[in-house]
């Protein structure tokens, strides 16, 4: 063999550097991800608290725990969070991940669960219900938001957040996960749309908004138009 050839890599000249290997296209996929669809949206940083009652989603928590995995939730389109027979469902072909904080058991076959919302995704092809009456998909993670100051202009959507904060801590109501980022657009944008009066599938088109930014100027609008900003 020649000696010119590096230690390890036969084949490449040793003023080669090797490759970088090739990316993980499978990084971001998660296969037959358990879905859970619901009447709300869970936005990434969100608490979702949960009262379990139905046997498959009783396994799925069970499940979740042993394994330290998450599951998806999904807005319904259509049909109802509670198993009925013959009943059509339908749900946003985007989710955001949940991860189990804590459950307690506060009854025999009900548990109280507190959720945290992690990663956006997207199904990757169709979601099929099984035996054991849960919903499953591929999904794609989508992107994180990038850390995002936010602008002088929209500093007041975070004194009023803020506000609301205190007030709600006052009367014992704590609905965000500490710590609270109100310095962060992307972070502000999410815990605003979570408690607006807004449709269900606005509020979904909210959450899959890639941009923080634009995502909490399109909050600011809704606060100024209806007074809860100074216009």
């Amino acid at each position: 063999m020649s000696s010119g050839a590096r230690p390890g890599h036969p084949l490449l000249p040793e003023d080669t550097d090797p490759a970088p290997s090739a990316p993980d296209l499978f990084a971001d996929l998660r296969p037959q991800l358990p879905l859970f669809p619901l009447d709300t949206v869970l936005f990434p940083g969100g608490l979702l608290p949960l009262r379990v009652f139905e046997v498959r989603y009783l396994d799925l928590i069970a499940a979740c725990l042993r394994s330290g995995t998450p599951f998806g939730v999904v807005a319904l389109i259509q049909g109802g969070e509670v198993r009925r027979d013959g009943e059509t469902v339908r749900f946003e072909p985007e989710g955001c991940l949940a991860e189990v904080v804590d459950c307690d058991s506060e009854q025999t076959g009900i548990l109280q669960v507190r959720c945290r919302g992690t990663h956006r995704f997207m199904l990757a092809g169709p979601a099929h219900q099984g035996t054991d009456g849960l919903w499953r998909a591929d999904a794609v993670l989508q992107d994180e938001d990038a850390p995002a100051p936010v602008p002088p202009e929209l500093q007041p959507c975070a004194t009023a957040l803020g506000r609301a904060i205190a007030t709600l801590a006052q009367r014992g109501q704590h609905p965000f996960f500490m710590p609270h980022r109100l310095d962060d657009a992307g972070w502000l944008a999410n815990r605003w749309s979570e408690i607006l009066p807004i449709p269900l599938a606005t509020r979904h088109k909210l959450m899959m908004l890639p941009d923080p930014l634009a995502r909490l100027r399109l909050v600011d609008g809704f606060l100024r138009r209806h007074g809860i900003v100074g216009g």
